[in-house]
């Protein structure tokens, strides 16, 4: 009798391995210090809502995605209080977050294999900050990576010229703009490959995509407007938040014509 192996393991005579599985991981454990404030900026309110409460939202509403994890610090206590409708089938939290991003991310990683997550299976890293993501950049960089063999990134391609400044301030230099990108997330890459990725890195690593591509990879970057920004900066909370009530205001409308 044919015996087929366990996920991951390849095939045996008569016994296909299932197709790879989609997670999103959601690093959530920084203290936000750049956006000033009380607490840290994932739970500031926008348009109504935890800034966190919107970047969910947007990833709940892929269907491909088998689950997203919420990576917090050991000590955070609001999350459930804040988030209360996220648990669930699709939605797990792990309170692993470590001192860096890549700290954070590696750690998600662990749970979700500790849950069942194959190394084969894909893994979209996703910033909390970026609160303005929708659905369908997510369902396209999914059709960009599905069959790449190292995986990508959403990002924006720089129209901006750019320039280099000294420590006073001052512009050093100006920088050929030319194939320049500005990365964002989410970062799609398999489970072991960015496992690996971050263990050769080490936590100084400021994305994904970085870790993997000092392995000598080169993921695939795909284009995404300027609205996924991530909210960093005091000023970056009245935009996002113009945009998200504009979004509402438009749902609104559109049902009314329903």
């Amino acid at each position: 009798m044919n015996v087929g192996t366990a996920r991951g393991g390849g095939k045996l005579a008569g016994f296909m391995r299932p197709p790879p599985r989609l997670f999103a991981l959601v690093p959530c454990a920084g203290s936000g210090v750049r956006a000033g404030g009380d607490g840290p900026k994932q739970y500031r309110p926008l348009a109504g809502q935890p800034m966190v409460a919107h970047t969910l939202a947007a990833l709940a509403a892929v269907p491909r995605l088998a689950a997203t994890l919420v990576v917090l610090a050991p000590d955070d206590d609001r999350f459930e209080a804040v988030v209360p409708a996220f648990a669930g089938e699709r939605g797990w939290v792990a309170r692993v977050g470590g001192a860096t991003r890549a700290a954070s991310v590696a750690a998600g990683l662990g749970a979700l294999a500790a849950r069942g997550a194959a190394d084969d299976d894909w893994v979209l890293v996703h910033d909390a900050a970026r609160c303005l993501l929708r659905p369908a950049w997510v369902e396209a960089l999914i059709d960009a990576c599905l069959d790449h063999p190292v995986g990508g990134l959403l990002a924006w391609p720089l129209a901006d010229t750019l320039k280099q400044a000294d420590a006073a301030g001052n512009v050093a230099a100006t920088v050929d703009r030319a194939g320049k990108w500005a990365a964002q997330t989410p970062q799609m890459f398999r489970l072991g490959l960015l496992r690996s990725a971050l263990e050769a890195a080490g936590h100084g690593v400021t994305d994904e995509s970085a870790a993997v591509e000092a392995l000598g990879l080169a993921p695939r970057l795909v284009a995404a407007p300027l609205e996924n920004f991530k909210v960093t900066w005091p000023q970056d909370f009245e935009l996002a938040g113009r945009l998200l009530r504009s979004r509402a205001a438009e749902r609104a409308a559109a049902q009314e014509g329903a």
